[in-house]
């Protein structure tokens, strides 16, 4: 059933509580356990497409990104070796620093339009929704824009960009729910963290959603929250919820940028011991976390994988060859049991192997 919504301790804060029934517990476990053992192999190199000369096509051309937030670690790292990456094979990449806001985001597209930009990218969590004429404004000036890391397979094209690079977030928003109904065998009550205003929280939610459908004896509850207000409304928010509702076992940010907020809302009501995380981007501050046992589970991507495939994708799309669907960037779990593969302190790019790195030189012709 699906419950009305609620305001939880006066925040001003709507929640749709779901409870959702089918098959039976024991079917539920084994088919979320099934589903993450996929999940924990040093995944391997898989190409997106044919070989190609980077150098050679990508001469005299330049890439803008203009990220969801430069206060959000996970982009931060994604642009920075989008950036090494772009010294090595020889063209010009720049980034627009902001602060999560639509009018600056709007700016950066009149910027890479007003320069001659060859390709502005609005980078995990830009919204092209909400920067229509501005993205018009871009390609009628020649550039063409691209939409990264922001959408899943199978959602359509948003804003009137000229091509998306979609990331496997509805596979991941499953893994997050079956992660909590492996663990708690089919008695998940969950709190889940979303950003509405970002377009890939609509494929989270849909694999999360069916994952917990066939959980008889599931629930969760959602909470929008937009990412300037991270920083002040999710520790008051998860606080409050942990109080509220003491059989709460699981909070779900499906963003790991937001678990710096989260782990001191669990610490200061004492909830820790028993309100575990699981969360989604393999952040390095993150992977620190589970070492340091606060955060129980994340689902990684290789943010320097990340830089490669979106880089790869972008690069064919300027280079006149076929468009990637999928830029085949693997997704693997990380807890107690394997946090420390990706170093201590964590490192962006260790932990996954290095198979894309070989790989990317062979694919690029370096």
């Amino acid at each position: 059933m699906i419950r009305n919504a609620l305001t939880l301790a006066g925040l001003g804060l709507a929640f749709g509580m779901v409870t959702i029934g089918a098959a039976s517990a024991q079917d539920a476990v084994a088919a979320a356990q099934a589903n993450l053992d996929k999940y924990t192999v040093i995944p391997t190199f898989t190409a997106a497409g044919e070989p190609f000369d980077a150098k050679t096509c990508m001469a005299g051309k330049s890439i803008m990104s203009i990220p969801g937030s430069s206060a959000v670690p996970f982009l931060q790292t994604i642009n920075a070796s989008m950036a090494e990456i772009a010294k090595t094979v020889g063209f010009e990449f720049k980034i627009w620093e902001n602060q999560g806001q639509p009018t600056q985001w709007a700016q950066g597209l009149d910027y890479g339009a007003a320069n001659k930009v060859s390709l502005i990218d609005l980078l995990a969590g830009a919204d092209p929704r909400s920067l229509v004429p501005q993205i018009k404004a871009a390609r009628d000036a020649g550039a063409i824009v691209t939409a990264s890391h922001v959408s899943g397979f199978g959602q359509d094209v948003p804003g009137g960009v000229s091509a998306v690079i979609p990331i496997a977030y509805k596979e991941a928003g499953a893994l997050l729910a079956d992660w909590t109904i492996a663990k708690t065998g089919g008695k998940t009550n969950a709190l889940v963290l979303v950003t509405n205003e970002v377009l890939s929280t609509d494929s989270m939610v849909a694999g999360l959603t069916e994952a917990f459908a066939k959980c008889p004896d599931c629930k969760f509850t959602t909470v929008n929250m937009s990412i300037p207000d991270w920083a002040s409304k999710i520790q008051p928010t998860v606080q409050s919820a942990v109080i509220a509702d003491p059989t709460l076992n699981y909070i779900i940010p499906i963003y790991d940028g937001m678990n710096q907020f989260v782990v001191p809302a669990l610490q200061i009501t004492g909830a820790a011991d028993h309100v575990k995380i699981a969360t989604f981007n393999g952040t390095p501050f993150v992977l620190d976390m589970i070492q340091n046992g606060q955060v129980e589970m994340d689902l990684g991507e290789n943010l320097d994988w990340i830089a490669y495939g979106l880089l790869d994708a972008q690069m064919r799309i300027l280079c006149g060859l076929p468009e990637v669907t999928d830029p085949k960037i693997p997704l693997l779990i990380f807890d107690a049991d394997n946090a420390a593969t990706a170093g201590t302190p964590a490192e962006a790019s260790k932990g996954y192997g290095d198979a894309y790195l070989a790989g990317y030189k062979d694919l690029w012709k370096l």
